[in-house]
C-alpha cells in the first residue's frame, strides 16, 4: 500500500483517500492543536469522528515535550494569546527536530500586525502543510494585504499563483480553501470540487480541516504516503462529509452537527462516486 500511495502516479485521489482514512481509523494518529479558542470543541469533536485523536496541548512547558509524540500538529493562528504564540514555538520546534508533519493555518493573516509577524515566522519554519483561504494565503506570500478579518476577498484560482510561491518557497504543501478547494505542492495540483456553503455558516469550518489535515499526514506518516495526497485526501473527505450533511440540514445549526455524523458515518467505498476532482501539473 505505501508504494501505491507513495506517488498520485500510481492512485487516483478517490483511492488513495479512501485508503488514507482506512488506515486512520485502524491506527488512530495522536493530534496535537494548538488552536483558537472559538473552535477549540468543534475541532476537537471532528477530529474524534473521523477517527483521529485529538490533543488540545497548548501550554507553554508541555506543548513542546507533548509535541515529541504526537502523530502531527495543527498550529492555527486564530487567536493567539502570548500563551500560545509561546506554545506555537516550542511544539513547533520539536516535531521538527522529531521529523512529524504539522500544518500552519494562518488566520486572519495580513492586516493584524501581531499574527502576521508569527505567521511569517512559523512559516520560515517549513511546515508540512499550510490551509488557508484565499486572502490568507495571498497575504501569507506578500501578494495582498489579506481579507476582511477571516473571511476571504479573494477567489481560489486568484491565490494560485500565492500558494505556489510558498509551497516552493517552504517546501510545503499550500491548500486553498474555497467552493473549489486547490491544493498543491509547487508542481502538481489537485482541485477538489466538493463541499457546501454552509461550510462558511459554521464557525470552524476552515479550522477543523486543518485539524483533519494534521490527522491525515499523521496517519500516512508510516505509510510513506506523497504529503500532497495526505492533504487532499483530508480535504476530499471532509468536503464529501459535508456535502451530505447539508443534505438533511434545516441550517447551518443542524449542518455543525450533522457534519460530525457524516465524517463517522463516510465509508472509505464511497469517496470514489462522490469525488469531483481533477488533477493538473505547473
Amino acid at each position: 500500500m505505501s508504494a501505491r500511495l507513495h506517488s498520485e502516479l500510481g492512485s487516483t485521489l478517490p483511492a488513495a483517500a479512501a485508503e488514507l482514512l482506512g488506515a486512520l481509523r485502524e491506527r488512530p494518529p495522536l493530534t496535537q492543536c494548538i488552536t483558537n479558542t472559538v473552535v477549540t470543541g468543534f475541532t476537537a469533536n471532528a477530529l474524534l469522528a473521523v477517527g483521529a485523536a485529538p490533543a488540545m496541548v497548548d501550554i507553554v512547558g508541555e506543548a513542546g515535550r507533548f509535541a515529541e509524540g504526537a502523530s502531527g500538529l495543527l498550529v492555527n493562528l486564530g487567536t493567539p494569546t502570548p500563551e500560545q504564540r509561546a506554545a506555537a514555538l516550542e511544539a513547533v520546534g520539536a516535531v521538527t527536530a522529531a521529523g512529524t508533519p504539522w500544518v500552519l493555518d494562518p488566520v486572519a493573516v495580513g492586516a493584524l500586525p501581531v499574527r502576521t509577524e508569527l505567521a511569517h515566522a512559523l512559516a520560515r519554519q517549513r511546515p508540512t502543510a499550510v490551509r488557508g483561504n484565499a486572502s490568507e494565503i495571498l497575504a501569507l506570500a506578500g501578494l495582498s494585504a489579506g481579507g476582511r478579518g477571516v473571511d476571504a476577498t479573494d477567489s481560489t484560482d486568484a491565490a494560485l499563483e500565492a500558494a505556489v510561491l510558498l509551497a516552493r518557497r517552504h517546501g510545503s504543501v499550500v491548500a486553498v480553501s474555497g467552493p473549489v478547494d486547490l491544493v498543491t505542492d509547487g508542481e502538481r495540483t489537485w482541485r477538489i470540487a466538493n463541499g457546501h456553503v454552509l461550510l462558511t455558516r459554521v464557525t470552524g469550518g476552515g479550522c477543523a480541516l486543518g485539524a483533519l489535515m494534521a490527522a491525515f499526514l499523521g496517519g500516512a506518516a508510516h505509510l510513506s504516503a506523497d504529503p500532497l495526497l495526505a492533504v487532499a485526501s483530508a480535504t476530499l473527505v471532509y468536503t464529501v462529509a459535508a456535502e451530505r450533511a447539508a443534505q438533511a440540514a434545516a441550517g447551518p445549526g443542524s449542518f455543525a452537527v450533522g457534519l460530525l455524523d457524516a465524517l463517522d458515518a463516510l465509508e472509505p467505498g464511497e469517496l470514489a462516486a462522490a469525488a469531483r476532482v481533477e488533477a493538473g501539473t505547473l
